[in-house]
């Protein structure tokens, strides 16, 4: 159903704006538990603008969207609405009565509404009632304002479209979480709203649905805000980009040009807010220095020699005095007023060894791997390893790591040679801490004589973890730093072959574009399997191994 603002419900039914439409906001602050989750953001969406809105977890991206959907009152600053809009949460019910059927009519009930009218207006004018002229007049623009005959059949094609199960009786109870998101969201996409808001949308999609979807998007004649992670859906739908991110003055960014503007707008920032921090650092370091030089002076160097006057010896320490409060004064007026720029991820130096590393030949696994497969590796090779859901990518990968034995077939690993998996689900538990985690994974490395001690990568250097999350038990690290943690540990290794399985999953956007462009220049071997449509357009030029499902 398209929600209508307060302040635009004069009339009952919700009627899109259309060219009018407006969504605006202004100055929005928004704070939660005593923090302050959203600062200053500013938007302007028009008909035919797609805004993406991306950020970490918990910068308040999802927040930012019911404010704008009048769901959520900010703490501060104003909301525009003219005009009809949808909201698409991540969250579904666990537990719903309803049938299909029930959800379409829902979100159909304007165009309902506005037929019945019709009927009812058209009766009344056959029957030359009083004023039946203008309320048939009135019922047949509500009609055409929603476009109210098509509406079941945009419901069908959409819900065609994105794979959902179009049987009416079926009640959503009985289906799985994927199938009633997109049954939500073929309703919203057939409901014709000026605006849709939509969080994570590509969640619980299959390729084709992703290709219909972004297909609807650019198509759409409202506007269009989407949260998402789906650097594909960004690149390929929006055409401003709002960034939530910590940023040198701490206000949100908005980058024109689409994704591409907003990759290149934002390293062009971040650059010269890590050139404005070092800068102001080395000063202050400098500033330090000539202060503890001074007083050096004044404590040990201003003593002249036996038989100097003491007027002469009054005379060069009140210099020394003055010359120490002058830096004392440049220290004190010189502050860091830059903060600290986020980390960038530091792939560290993966080593190569001559030769094949790793061989498999003719591997299966019974019920999960079926066809007979073959690949071998050495350094600097790049593998993608492709296929549908079911076909056996993630049980190829832990067979050639050596986790899973192989039904039929054989493997061989070079003798030393060093492998790491960073598989689907993060392996931690318990209550110890990420930093000490770790740690002890190192130094087992060492007792082992997987590597020597100079060989050993300190977990800050990495980039992945702050000295804040690296302190803080496993258990209550998000899935996205648990993720980044997993990454450590593999990378910790220093493998000459690494194995990594959907590695962009629960990693920010700025951390995967990162780990692209490090996988493309190490010397190590990488085998990778993905169902992330960027990062499978960014690697689209190393060899494919494409497994099948059928035997």
């Amino acid at each position: 159903m398209c929600l209508l603002p307060e302040e635009e419900n004069v009339n009952p039914l919700a009627l899109p704006a259309r060219d009018r439409a407006q969504l605006t906001c202004s100055g929005i602050r928004v704070d939660r538990g005593g923090r302050t989750v959203l600062r200053d953001v500013e938007m302007k969406v028009s008909p035919g603008s797609r805004w993406g809105i991306v950020g970490e977890n918990g910068r308040g991206k999802s927040t930012l969207l019911h404010v704008l959907a009048g769901t959520l009152p900010p703490d501060e600053g104003t909301v525009r609405r003219v005009g009809t809009l949808a909201l698409a949460e991540q969250e579904m019910p666990a537990e719903d009565e309803r049938t299909v059927g029930d959800a379409v009519d829902e979100h159909l009930a304007d165009a309902r509404t506005a037929l019945r009218r019709l009927d009812v207006a058209a009766a009344a004018l056959a029957e030359e009632r009083p004023g039946a002229a203008q309320d048939y007049a009135d019922a047949l623009e509500a009609a055409q304002a929603l476009d109210a005959w098509d509406a079941d059949r945009r419901v069908d094609v959409a819900l065609a479209g994105l794979g959902a199960v179009s049987d009416r009786t079926r009640r959503l109870r009985t289906l799985s979480v994927g199938q009633r998101y997109r049954i939500r969201l073929a309703c919203l996409l057939g409901a014709g709203c000026d605006f849709l808001l939509l969080d994570e949308p590509t969640n619980h999609l299959d390729l084709a649905g992703l290709e219909y979807l972004t297909a609807r998007l650019r198509a759409h004649a409202g506007g269009v805000v989407v949260v998402s992670h789906d650097r594909a859906l960004l690149s390929d739908v929006a055409t401003t980009v709002l960034d939530l991110d910590p940023t040198r003055d701490g206000l949100p960014r908005v980058y024109g040009g689409g994704y591409a503007g907003y990759r290149e707008g934002r390293e062009a920032e971040r650059i010269r807010w890590e050139a404005e921090y070092e800068q102001q650092q080395t000063e202050h370091t400098r500033l330090q220095q000539s202060l503890s030089d001074a007083q050096n002076r004044l404590s040990t160097g201003w003593r002249p020699d036996k038989g100097t006057g003491k007027h002469q010896r009054a005379t060069r320490a009140g210099a020394l005095v003055r010359s120490v409060h002058r830096r004392q004064d440049d220290l004190e007026r010189h502050k860091v007023t830059a903060p600290v720029p986020p980390q960038r991820f530091r792939l560290p130096d993966l080593p190569a060894r001559p030769g094949p590393l790793l061989h498999a030949e003719e591997v299966t696994v019974d019920g999960r791997l079926h066809r007979p497969t073959s690949l071998s590796v050495k350094s600097g090779d790049r593998l993608a390893v492709t296929g549908p859901n079911g076909a056996g990518k993630s049980t190829l990968l832990s067979v050639l790591a050596g986790h899973l034995a192989p039904s039929t077939g054989r493997t061989h690993r070079r003798r030393k040679v060093r492998l790491r998996l960073l598989g689907q689900e993060s392996p931690h538990a318990g209550s110890g801490r990420a930093h000490d985690l770790y740690h002890a994974h190192t130094a087992r490395l060492v007792s082992a004589g997987v590597l020597r001690e100079s060989e050993v990568v300190g977990l800050s250097t990495l980039g992945l973890l702050t000295s804040r999350d690296a302190g803080k038990p496993v258990a209550e690290l998000s899935m996205g730093q648990q993720r980044r943690l997993d990454l450590a540990l593999a990378l910790a290794a220093r493998p000459h072959v690494l194995l990594l399985d959907e590695p962009t999953n629960h990693l920010s956007i700025a951390l995967v574009d990162e780990l692209t462009e490090a996988l493309r220049a190490t010397d190590a071997a990488v085998v990778l399997a993905t169902h992330d449509r960027q990062m499978q357009r960014d690697i689209r030029d190393w060899p494919h191994l494409t497994l099948r499902t059928e035997a």
